[in-house]
Formats: structure tokens, sequence, C-alpha cells
């Protein structure tokens, strides 16, 4: 979300549902609820072994796999260069001072093994050498997603099912199947909106999930609204898809048409990217009548696969 926005519920009209209703906007409380942990979490190494190595390899401070330099105190307690800093150089467990003795043979028991993906339960069936294990996660395809939710800093991560509902059941998220939409977004008094983010949509469309935003910023010194569309997957996959934007009035029209962008990508780095349909605030105004007291702006737009 825009620092210091507001979060704004839109006034929508569906075509996918046949309905034509509008629901005036509200705030919605950017905070309502606590971040909770998403019910699709999974282990913390994704190893399941009865070998004790792997307890071993355990960081005493923060529980964290260890990798080179890893440290030990003069009794053999073991814990990973961050922690050495955290604790001070002395040792947690006995209180004795630390020093820079390295455990080089639990490193070098560490690169003899080979372990999956902490990732495993969601799908990476790879198998890896230790030290390569790491930095295979940082990028692996079946990592967990942040919420896309633009609204307030939500810190609930976990894969697509779990985040669809978390979407709906925390956030209240509008719900919608079908792969063209008719959003009406209303505002009174436009002129004092400055940085604001209307409600998410989510649309359920070729099996899949897309997050249509819109909101409006200060794009350098002028004011301006935005509009763009997020596929809740992985970016190989949202490049199969394609969509178009469109708001117009009085024989004009902007019209958009792009690729949706990744959730890997996060919402600010979309919007600061201007990947998406940029309405001026004196064209939005226009679009919505002539006197220009109050935001009355139709987006309409469809979704389709690439062949």
């Amino acid at each position: 979300m825009a620092p210091g926005g507001s979060a704004l519920k839109e006034a929508l009209e569906s075509n996918s549902t046949g309905l034509d209703y509008e629901v005036k906007m509200a705030k919605v409380e950017a905070n309502s609820k606590p971040a909770k942990s998403g019910s699709g979490s999974i282990g913390k190494y994704g190893i399941h072994s009865s070998n004790g190595v792997y307890e071993l390899l355990e960081c005493l401070v923060c529980t964290n796999l260890m990798y080179p330099p890893i440290h030990q105190c003069p009794n053999g307690h073991t814990l990973c260069s961050s922690c050495k800093l955290r604790v001070q150089n002395t040792c947690p467990t006995c209180r004795y001072e630390l020093g820079n003795i390295r455990c080089l043979a639990l490193e070098k028991v560490a690169e003899s093994l080979e372990v999956p993906c902490r990732y495993q339960s969601l799908g990476c069936h790879d198998i890896f050498p230790y030290y390569s294990k790491l930095k295979h996660e940082q990028h692996c395809r079946f990592r967990s997603y942040n919420c896309p939710y633009a609204g307030s800093e939500c810190s609930v991560t976990g894969d697509i099912p779990t985040l669809v509902d978390h979407l709906k059941d925390d956030h209240k998220v509008d719900m919608h199947d079908g792969c063209t939409f008719n959003h009406r977004y209303v505002k009174s008094n436009p002129h004092e909106v400055e940085n604001a983010t209307w409600m998410l949509t989510v649309f359920n469309c070729f099996g899949r999930q897309f997050c249509l935003h819109f909101e409006a910023f200060q794009l350098g010194m002028a004011p301006v609204y935005m509009a763009f569309l997020r596929f809740m997957g992985d970016e190989n996959e949202a490049k199969k898809f394609s969509y178009s934007l469109e708001v117009g009035a009085h024989s004009r029209k902007l019209t958009w048409q792009g690729i949706p962008r990744s959730i890997r990508d996060s919402h600010r780095k979309v919007r600061d990217s201007q990947d998406g349909l940029i309405i001026p605030r004196n064209l939005a105004l226009y679009f919505s009548g002539s006197d220009k007291e109050e935001l009355k702006l139709r987006v309409t737009g469809r979704i389709w696969k690439e062949e």
C-alpha cells in the first residue's frame, strides 16, 4: 500500500455473475486481524531423517541449519556465525568465551550430505548437496508465497490454496468467477485523495487466480490512478496469460494490454514499475463527469490464455 494511504472499498459491477449492483465505498480497517500462520506451513528444513547428524547441524541459538563458518566453544558447543555476533562471543550453553574456533569436522560432514528441499511437501522432490540446498531454496518455484493483499502489512505466507482461503476469510476479499470484469470505482472528494488503495478483487479464471488492484498515488508531482493485475503463481506460469484494461467516456478511452505480474513481485514493486493502466487524475475526473466532484470511474477488462 502507498505510504499514508487508506484502504477503500470499491463500488462494483460484475459482468461475470450477471449482476448489476453498486456498493458504496467505505474505509477498510487495515489491520483488523492479526496475521496468522498459513495452514499450508511446512517443516523447517524439509529434512526427514532419524539420523542425528541433522540435529548436530542445528544452531543451538536460532535452531537454523548451520553453514560455514561453523563456530564452537572450547567445550564443543556449536553455533552459526550470525548467532556468534548476537551472543557477544560467549557460549550460551557453558558461558565460556568462544574465541575463533572453527568446527571443521562438522563442516566436512555436512559437505558429504545430500538433502531434500525444504519445500518437498509442496511439490519439490529434488535432492541437493547440503551446501547447494540453501541457494536452491531461495529460488525454488515451490517456495511459499507472500499474501498479495495491499491494504495492510500482512505477514501470512503459504501455498496458493492457503492464500486464497486467507484472502477470503481474513481479508474479506471479493471473489468472482469469470475472465471478464466491469468495475466501477467511486470516491467522493477525489481531490483530497493522494494515496489510497481500493479493496482487492480476486478472479477465478482458467482454474487459476488473478488479483485486480486499483489505487491512487503521486507519480512524481502528478496525482494518478492505476489499475493492474497480478497472478497467483510463478512468473513462468504468469507468462501463459495476458489481460487488457480499458477506461473511458465521452467517446474517448484509454487501453492497456500486458502480462499479469506474479505475486512473487510485491504490490509496491509492480506499482512503482508503472506496469499497468495509468490514468492521470484530471482525465479520470473527465471520464467521471463534468462536475469533477466525485470519482466514478468504470474499468473493464478481460483475461485470456496465450496459445
